[in-house]
């Protein structure tokens, strides 16, 4: 069973900045895409970010642009998200997913992590 695993979520006051990380768990596994997306209280989950893991190709919401970076270490198979200027708009839960396709939509990301919390305060 693939598993995903989230870590780096946390408290922070706006204007700050956190990191996520993720790595699958379980057995070896790697796939050709990994992204992230999140889900705030009442809302739909949103596309964040996505990375290419061999060509290193990122793609990214449109809203976080220049706040958000995604990065990976192939070879640590980890997957990171670096958030800066975070405001408390950006509280969520954050959850990695991973597939064959660099992407926007849930439907490309078959596997997925359990989640980690953001949250920002004012």
């Amino acid at each position: 069973q693939v598993q995903l695993v989230e870590s780096g979520g946390g408290s922070v006051q706006a204007g700050g900045s956190l990191t996520l990380s993720c790595t699958p768990s379980g057995r070896t596994f790697s796939t050709a895409a990994m992204g992230w997306f999140r889900q705030a209280p009442g809302k739909e989950r949103d596309f964040v970010a996505a990375i290419h893991r061999y060509s290193g190709g990122s793609y990214y919401a449109d809203s976080l642009k220049g706040r958000f970076t995604i990065s990976r270490d192939n070879n640590k198979n980890m997957v990171y998200l670096q958030m800066n200027n975070l405001q408390p708009e950006d509280s969520a839960v954050y959850y990695c997913a991973a597939g064959e396709v660099v992407a926007g939509t849930e439907d490309k990301y078959p596997y997925w992590g359990q989640g980690t919390q953001v949250t920002v305060s004012s």
